[in-house]
């Protein structure tokens, strides 16, 4: 029984952010450097460079050279997650952006629905006033939003 993840389909939104995140090499490499420092390839790596390093005693205990090595990649490490959280809280505020865009959009059809329905039922109640047998004066009943007779 494999696990395969499922195929993800970018969100167009996101999709146009990427490409044009894409556009800069700095982006390019710092989003390299971060999917490989996010790995349990970079773990391991690093599991072998120090069990060799003191195995092969490539130093004397305190080990200050590796530590002044690893001092310094840690510096780095925490800029490209900075840079990392950077990049995700951008596709949040795209995708963000996007769904505003839908709402106003939703609202303004919402806003023409009521229209239409207010329209529909002033039409009915003139019908209506008709199919009574013109009681009223149906000639004088103008739906909202039309120019009056």
């Amino acid at each position: 029984m494999s696990m395969q993840a499922p195929a993800q389909t970018k969100h167009p939104a996101l999709a146009a952010q990427a490409a044009a995140r894409a556009e800069n090499v700095q982006n390019r490499i710092a989003d390299r450097i971060t999917q490989f420092a996010g790995s349990m390839a970079f773990v391991y790596i690093h599991m072998l460079w120090f069990a060799v390093w003191i195995g092969f005693r490539v130093e004397d205990y305190p080990f200050g050279l590796l530590t002044m090595i690893v001092s310094l990649e840690a510096i780095f490490l925490s800029t490209f997650v900075m840079i990392s959280q950077n990049r995700a809280d951008q596709k949040r505020q795209v995708l963000a952006d996007h769904q505003w865009d839908i709402v106003q959009t939703e609202e303004r059809q919402n806003e023409d629905l009521l229209s239409i329905s207010k329209q529909i039922l002033a039409l009915t109640q003139a019908i209506h006033e008709l199919a009574r047998g013109g009681q009223g004066d149906a000639s004088s009943v103008t739906p909202p939003g039309s120019p009056p007779a």
